[in-house]
């Protein structure tokens, strides 16, 4: 009820905005459905099992699982052909990317496909990319539980374009992993330099891993030896200091380990960006050519400049070497001399 100039008021139906909304109409379903609730409770209860499936995991002794079930659907499926397509697909996936490493890093691929203005092609690439996320989730890992006595450990790393992190706990002085994460750089992140990327990985970590780590001790493993002191550097940059900032909530210490020893999450570190290696490529071939408007020029191994010649200019002069009068129909060696020569 509300009250105003005009009299006493109350509302026939829930107000928009109001604060506790949710909690009132739970408590109006509750009030409503009450015996609905109790009878069919009982069919959604199982005691005394040594497994089951719970919000579409597998929980038994041995730790988490995915339900085969849905996961026999999806390694059945053929590759989408539609945007839609790959738009399902992938949120099916999501769902279970906690058991998957690299999973930023496989669908990247996909993930283009679904931008703005991006022509639809399903390549190879794309077509591999689909069959490895399928492999990934047939042949998932177990995921442990965490164990609230014991010390959580962290595995992170950094490449050109991606970050990753395992969440993990030893057993037996196994490690067993408990999550995985992974995420791709945007531009600006994929311009830092290596001690700030290995610094993002990190503060990725904890940010995705916050509820495991609020309250626990950490151990964290890289294999970049920088991190140890910059939390003791009291002159760092900007950004540094505000990463740091943000870490003195979390009780952890970090732990220098090389690349083969950090075997979780460094293949990272290994893997290569397809398209920085096209770019790189690019601008390294670029500085062999030169423009004399309205022809373009190359400088070939050999110091001899020649011509650029595309389209139907190229298949002018493949006629003429082949077809004109005063040439012969030699072979292709011979014909391709004459192109060279001409």
């Amino acid at each position: 009820m509300f009250t105003c100039p005009y009299g006493t008021f109350a509302y026939k139906r829930m107000p928009f905005g109001l604060c506790n909304s949710p909690g009132t109409f739970q408590r109006c379903m509750m009030a409503i459905f009450h015996d609905i609730i109790e009878r069919t409770m009982e069919e959604k209860s199982h005691f005394m099992v040594k497994e089951g499936i719970v919000l579409g995991y597998k929980i038994s002794k041995k730790g988490i699982e995915v339900n085969k079930a849905k996961i026999e659907v999806i390694s059945k499926l053929p590759h989408p052909m539609t945007v839609k397509g790959i738009r399902s697909f992938l949120g099916h996936a999501r769902f279970y990317r906690c058991f998957i490493k690299d999973f930023s890093k496989i669908s990247r691929r996909m993930t283009h496909l679904l931008e703005k203005n991006s022509p639809f092609i399903f390549s190879n690439e794309c077509i591999q990319a689909f069959r490895t996320l399928k492999d990934k989730l047939t042949e998932a890992p177990i995921l442990i539980a965490p164990n609230w006595d014991q010390p959580f450990e962290l595995m992170c790393d950094a490449s050109d374009f991606a970050v990753g992190a395992v969440l993990g706990q030893r057993i037996k002085k196994h490690f067993r992993p408990i999550h995985y994460a992974c995420k791709t750089m945007n531009q600006a992140e994929a311009n830092y330099t290596t001690t700030k990327k290995e610094m993002l990985a990190v503060v990725y970590a904890f940010e995705k891993f916050r509820s495991y780590l609020i309250m626990n001790k950490s151990i964290v493993y890289t294999d970049h030896s920088v991190l140890k002191y910059l939390f003791a550097k009291k002159d760092a940059k900007a950004r540094l200091l505000h990463w740091i900032l943000l870490l003195r909530e979390f009780d952890f210490k970090v732990i220098d380990t090389r690349g083969a020893e950090n075997y979780t999450a460094d293949h990272l570190s290994r893997l290569e960006n397809p398209y920085e290696n096209q770019k790189k490529k690019f601008f390294k071939d670029a500085r062999h050519y030169f423009w004399d408007d309205p022809y373009l020029f190359r400088t070939c191994a050999d110091q001899i400049i020649r011509g650029c010649v595309a389209g139907k200019e190229a298949i002018d002069i493949l006629n003429a070497c082949h077809s004109g009068p005063t040439r012969g129909h030699y072979g292709a060696s011979y014909t391709a001399k004459k192109v060279f020569d001409s």
